[in-house]
């Protein structure tokens, strides 16, 4: 069976890595991303120069008109999906929850939860037996901040986070006898550039004291355990979380 999967949020940090180390396992990949499109082809373009099938595809993972225009131009160029990574996420300024906007937590919870159902709730109607699919895999990307809670920062995006988990647990047990596993990694302090984007760039430096391992992580570290949940070596694992985390 080929194997097409689709990377929300592709274009950089765990998004790319992933779409790279997926790609050298044989996957045909998708790179979604939001407005960055030289990034997203930088990452296509080196998974062709290793012999690889990508292509890019910009979709706000929150519009709905936009994710059916996404799934349907990777079911016209790559074939039918095996595959998703729910990965698009954003974090806003540090912040307590007195001083945080309506507008702020509508664009947390619309990308980093409502952008999640929307593509899981496509990919299923491919993938599900139910539906005359093959079955595939779904891998969400969480956060450790689900269960640390994110005080003083972004409780936002940590409660969003929260909502991934139990999504996560709720899909897996839907969709369990149509052949679809669902699991979900959480990583820690990683080196990628959403830290800047909210506002801290040195941030996964400086935290790195309070992890037991006494680093940061890296992209392609949290890459290879969504890669294994994607992959048939994890065939008896649904409903289950990776803390990629360095122990915190």
């Amino acid at each position: 069976m080929n194997k097409t999967l689709l990377i929300t949020g592709g274009s950089r940090g765990i998004g790319a890595a992933t779409a790279l180390l997926a790609a050298q396992k044989g996957y045909a990949v998708a790179v979604n991303y939001a407005s960055n499109s030289l990034a997203a082809d930088e990452v296509v373009r080196q998974i062709r120069a290793n012999g690889g099938s990508a292509m890019a595809v910009q979709a706000q993972v929150q519009d709905e008109a936009q994710v059916l225009a996404m799934f349907e131009k990777i079911d016209a160029k790559l074939g039918p999906l095996t595959a998703l990574v729910n990965n698009a996420g954003i974090v806003d300024v540090a912040a307590r929850v007195d001083e945080m906007s309506v507008a702020r937590l509508k664009n947390m919870f619309d990308v980093n939860v409502l952008g999640s159902f929307l593509c899981s709730r496509e990919a299923v109607k491919r993938m599900s037996t139910r539906y005359g699919g093959q079955g595939g895999t779904i891998v969400n990307v969480s956060s450790v901040a689900a269960r640390l809670g994110g005080a003083g920062q972004y409780v936002d995006y940590s409660a969003s986070k929260g909502a991934i988990d139990t999504f996560t647990v709720g899909l897996a047990k839907e969709v369990a006898t149509e052949g679809i596993r669902v699991n979900a990694v959480r990583p820690g302090i990683i080196e990628t550039e959403i830290h800047a984007s909210g506002g801290q760039p040195d941030r996964a430096r400086q935290m790195a004291p309070m992890v037991p391992v006494q680093r940061a992580g890296s992209a392609l570290e949290v890459a290879q355990a969504i890669v294994w949940l994607l992959s048939d070596e994890s065939s008896y694992t649904t409903g289950s979380f990776i803390d990629v985390a360095g122990g915190r």
